[in-house]
């Protein structure tokens, strides 16, 4: 019987990816839904491939576009993620919500009631709404495998085995294009030189996260929550050549190292076929690379967002929500040449450090009006007083 599949996200980067492992096995497979929020020429020709009868396309210009596409007759398409009920009559075999920001938290979690497994490559949507995407999780047994690289590899290390056996983890970081760059040299960095990573080809945002490693706290953040670890649990190691993802620490003294080329294929394919053993055309091991492995402790000079760490609370709360949003309106600035690249991370710590957002630490997301309202709240404050954007 084929897998019945749906994708939030389909014209992204993951979504393409993932689309591609689908095409080269379409006969084990069927799309039951995809969407997108403005490419809506690349949507239409992935529902034309694969037959699909369901779109979501969020873009209200691109949604008017798509609907007067002869072909859009033949299917249905929505202009929001409240139709799921329309959509799905029985759970789909496998999701994968790759909507990348705070917007793909409430389809993510939306989506879980109607999915026999869910991957999840939305960063924010675990960090922020982790406690909310939990309580679904267990409430419609659906199964959760994460899709970013560090943590697909924890998980795949603690298959079957019990997290109380975990002494310590660690997750890997190149250190993105300034690894080796003199520090004093940071602040006068312009917008290409910081969105030039070594290994991974990337969006501008995630690639500025990645030079200040802002991005490894978020994954910190992230394998403490699905992994139900403390951060004391966790380190993160600088390792050029992005060759290791995890290494994982057992109570009895053994250690497990997951590795694999800097091809986020390998990842999603394993998501996708993770209750049966596929073989996946990949290179061979690479001796060069092991023989120069060259993991570091991360200077918190050159990275000051990892002293971010020490500020959060425990447990899940709505102060994440602060940081995530405060980190993306600065991010924003900085790619709108309106503060310097130095400037995020000053700027971050004034602004998590207020009294105002400080009481945050207390209160867990109750709902996800909660968070949405918080990242709203947070991204006007930035908006209107700091820069004026």
């Amino acid at each position: 019987m084929r897998k019945k599949i749906a994708i939030l996200g389909s014209t992204g980067s993951i979504g393409k990816t993932l689309i591609n492992i689908i095409r080269k096995d379409k006969k084990n497979f069927e799309i039951v839904l995809l969407s997108a929020e403005e490419n809506y020429k690349e949507l239409l020709k992935q529902a034309k491939f694969f037959k699909v009868k369901n779109l979501i396309l969020t873009g209200r210009d691109s949604y008017s576009k798509l609907n007067k596409n002869t072909y859009s007759k033949k299917i249905n398409i929505f202009n929001s993620f409240e139709k799921f009920d329309k959509i799905f009559k029985t759970k789909v075999d496998y999701t994968m919500s790759s909507i990348t920001g705070i917007q793909g938290l409430k389809p993510t979690i939306d989506i879980i009631k109607y999915s026999k497994t869910i991957a999840i490559a939305n960063k924010e949507a675990i960090i922020c709404g982790w406690n909310l995407i939990d309580k679904n999780l267990k409430k419609y047994k659906t199964k959760f495998i994460p899709v970013d690289s560090e943590h697909f590899s924890i998980w795949y290390a603690l298959r079957d085995i019990d997290k109380n056996l975990v002494d310590n983890i660690c997750i890997t970081a190149s250190g993105g294009p300034f690894l080796n760059k003199p520090i004093n040299k940071l602040k006068n960095v312009n917008i290409n030189q910081a969105t030039k990573h070594p290994n991974w080809k990337m969006g501008k945002k995630i690639s500025i996260d990645s030079a200040t490693m802002i991005n490894k706290v978020y994954e910190v953040i992230e394998a403490k929550n699905i992994f139900n670890l403390h951060y004391n649990q966790i380190n993160i190691l600088t390792h050029p050549k992005s060759y290791v993802h995890a290494i994982v620490k057992f109570k009895n003294g053994l250690i497990k190292i997951v590795a694999h080329d800097t091809f986020m294929k390998i990842p999603i394919f394993n998501t996708l076929y993770s209750n049966e053993f596929r073989k996946i055309n990949s290179n061979k091991i690479d001796i060069k690379k092991l023989n120069k492995l060259n993991f570091n402790k991360v200077n918190p000079k050159r990275y000051p967002m990892i002293k971010l760490l020490s500020l959060l609370p425990k447990r899940n709360s709505l102060y994440e929500t602060v940081v995530v949003a405060a980190n993306d309106m600065l991010v924003e600035c900085f790619l709108k040449n309106k503060i310097k690249f130095t400037d995020i991370q000053k700027d971050l710590f004034k602004l998590i450090k207020h009294k105002e957002f400080l009481k945050y630490k207390k209160n867990s997301p109750k709902n996800i009006k909660d968070i949405i309202n918080l990242n709203n709240y947070i991204r006007s404050k930035i908006q209107k007083k700091v820069y004026k954007i």
